[in-house]
């Protein structure tokens, strides 16, 4: 079979499957968050008792805001601690304590779902630390996420209230019955597979040549299941996922790569189901897939077309790419670490071709809402399904209306707020690295490349994904700094807009559709989405754009 054909079945494959859980797993997410009773598992409830919150209160806007922030804020200070104490607690490896700017810089990367490393977690993080921090987190973090998409559902979704649930049970909910029962089933899998999961200490081998090599294994498959199913993407082991012991062959490397989608993917029916109109969650499913499909065929054709007489007898780009999955689901798995706020990779990025790399950037620049990460990505959709109505609204000199909800002033500011906050924080944190020279420094490569390494890094850190191209070093004072900045802001200053957006919202009496109503389940929608997200981000990124992938792309 020729790799081509391998590759066009390989994501055949993956569609189909994303496609039969769609509609089970998304009517399920529906069910737990909006149940016909205020029944409690018994687990939830001990839960809700140690931390003594009241999950049968509704909250307003603001008590969502300060819970998500409170509980966001004692997960970056236990966190950091966690790391800083690490070599005086059980199963410590004989590893030191973490300096204090990287400490900060990945307590602010996990609690904001980043999950960018700057160390190597096999000979940096003890055991507790990995498995009672980091992989906590992943879990948290990404129910955090979807607490706020489910929050800005029901903002859709009422009438006449300021009320959008209560964080704290959907903060359980969506971990206690959602994510932990479908990482057990992954982790099962992927141990089945040949993943590692054990507290062993460090081993020490001899290789093939005679020289002694230190393996330090761990809980690899559990956190490899959260990892990708939270669209986390912080890996036990330097490698990520191109590590065998994260990811042995390519029946996990598929599974890895599902597991990022699996949820992006079904939270629109989700939406769907909890506006009453399921059509609604097909229109927005449509434009993430649509653009989420064109990457994966832009960025697989370019490498496979990569110039030079060696990646053309390779049969492509092989440069830092793993022989045992080779273009296609290096391609593949690129293009959906970076359009979910995943950091996972299987392959070196830095080795990408420029203007693959300015796919890839182009894919975290649109705000990864294709179909983006655990809840921010269906919210930021939504965000930007809003603007498309205001769009279309000054195109008739109509008021625009979405889901019989009046768009006005303060709507439309709030989601304007929300859509300058990451290109802000990106192009402003980038500009600072390379005025200041703390980016040249961190450059392993000179000219548009090493600009492109720079840019990606805060594109990266300010949209939440966690991934790097290699050829940047961020484990220095300011970048451990700067970048975590970037994901503290990145993470939580959208999720003020989103959730006052939601009270606002919720508050309206839901106008009746009329012949001059905007159908927003319809493919001319779908379409009117995609352009508008493609023109807001063109508009804001090219220039950057410009100067770094494409001018490599260009001179290649």
């Amino acid at each position: 079979m020729s790799p081509v054909l391998a590759d066009v079945l390989l994501v055949a494959t993956l569609i189909a499957a994303l496609a039969l859980a769609h509609r089970p797993l998304g009517d399920y997410m529906a069910r737990v968050y909006e149940p016909e009773s205020k029944r409690h598992l018994r687990l939830e409830k001990w839960i809700y008792k140690s931390i003594g919150a009241r999950p049968d209160v509704e909250m307003h806007w603001p008590a969502y805001l300060r819970a998500v922030l409170a509980f966001s804020l004692v997960g970056v200070l236990f966190l950091y601690v966690l790391q800083r104490v690490q070599d005086k607690l059980p199963l410590s490896l004989g590893f030191p304590a973490i300096s204090a700017d990287q400490a900060f810089n990945t307590a602010a990367s996990f609690v904001s779902n980043t999950n960018w490393q700057s160390y190597s977690g096999e000979s940096a993080m003890s055991h507790l630390t990995q498995t009672g921090g980091l992989a906590v987190q992943n879990f948290v973090s990404a129910a955090v996420g979807m607490a706020v998409a489910v929050a800005l559902i029901r903002g859709f979704a009422r009438a006449r209230t300021g009320e959008l649930g209560n964080f704290w049970a959907d903060l359980v909910r969506g971990t206690v019955r959602i994510l932990l029962p479908l990482s057990i089933l992954a982790a099962i899998l992927l141990v089945a597979a040949g993943a590692i999961q054990n507290f062993s200490g460090i081993q020490h081998l001899t290789t093939l040549t005679g020289e002694q090599q230190a393996i330090s294994p761990g809980a690899v498959a559990s956190q490899e299941a959260i990892k990708d199913l939270g669209t986390n993407g912080g890996g036990y082991f330097n490698a990520n996922s191109a590590h065998p012991f994260e990811n042995p062959n390519g029946f996990t490397n598929l599974l890895e790569i599902f597991l990022l989608l699996l949820i992006p993917f079904s939270l629109p029916r989700t939406f769907g189901r909890m506006v009453g109109s399921v059509r609604q969650g097909y229109a927005i499913v449509a434009a993430m897939g649509l653009i989420w499909f064109v990457g994966v065929v832009l960025v697989t054709w370019i490498e496979y077309a990569h110039p030079g007489t060696a990646s053309q007898l390779a049969g492509g780009a092989m440069e830092g790419k793993e022989q045992r999955f080779g273009e296609g689901p290096s391609a593949l798995f690129g293009v959906s670490t970076t359009m979910t706020s995943t950091g996972s990779v299987n392959s070196f990025l830095d080795s990408f071709s420029g203007l693959s790399g300015g796919v890839l950037l182009l894919g975290m620049m649109l705000g990864e809402i294709a179909p983006g990460g655990v809840g921010c990505g269906l919210y930021g959709m939504l965000i930007m399904a809003i603007i498309a109505v205001f769009l279309a609204g000054l195109m008739v000199g109509r008021t625009p209306e979405y889901l019989g909800k009046k768009l006005g002033t303060r709507e439309i500011k709030l989601a304007a707020c929300y859509i300058l906050i990451t290109p802000a924080l990106a192009l402003v944190g980038t500009a600072l690295a390379m005025a200041l020279g703390t980016g040249e420094s961190s450059m392993t490569n000179i000219g548009p490349h090493g600009f492109s390494e720079v840019l990606y890094a805060y594109t990266s850190a300010s949209n939440n994904n966690g991934s790097a191209f290699a050829g940047f070093d961020g484990n220095t004072t300011y970048h451990n700094t700067a970048l975590g900045l970037c994901m503290l802001l990145g993470r939580f200053l959208p999720m003020v807009f989103v959730l006052a957006l939601a009270g606002s919202l919720a508050e309206q009496t839901p106008i009746p559709a009329t012949a001059g109503t905007l159908r927003t389940e319809k493919p001319l929608f779908t379409g009117l989405l995609v352009g508008t997200i493609l023109i807001v981000t063109g508009l804001t990124f090219f220039p950057a754009l410009a100067l770094g992938p494409l001018a490599e792309g260009l001179a290649a």
